[in-house]
């Protein structure tokens, strides 16, 4: 019974992970059209900081349930390097306001393109939904 649901998380977080590429790829010509490559590069830095975080979030997932999807070895200080990464996401923040010329807007909005692609992956499940 537990194959099924670790086949539809694989599919889930593949769907998740090219719903990202697309939106930040859509996001970025826009964000540049419209507003200059200081928006379009702070987009795309937002988005790449939002495709991180998937990255880790996944790999937590799979360690805690007990298989490791991309057959890596498991790391025994995962929780020091969840605290850490928060403290790199904000130093880079940091220094994009202080010393680039890039939007920090633009690169607050990049960092929701993992919600919109949850969104898509929640808007997939509804309709394709198997009973």
């Amino acid at each position: 019974m537990t194959a099924p649901d670790e086949l539809t998380y694989e599919r889930a977080s593949e769907r998740i992970g090219r719903s990202m590429v697309v939106i930040a790829v859509i996001g970025t010509a826009v964000a540049f059209a419209a507003r200059g490559w200081t928006w379009g590069a702070g987009f795309l830095l937002g988005s790449l900081i939002s495709g991180l975080n998937f990255q880790w979030l996944r790999r937590l997932v799979e360690s805690l349930g007990g298989r490791n999807i991309s057959d890596r070895p498991r790391v025994s200080h995962r929780g020091v390097f969840l605290a850490l990464r928060y403290l790199l996401l904000g130093g880079t923040a940091y220094a994009i306001l202080r010393y680039s010329p890039i939007s920090l807007t633009a690169v607050i909005i990049g960092l929701f393109v993992l919600i919109g692609a949850v969104f898509v992956e929640v808007a997939f499940e509804i309709v394709y939904a198997r009973k």
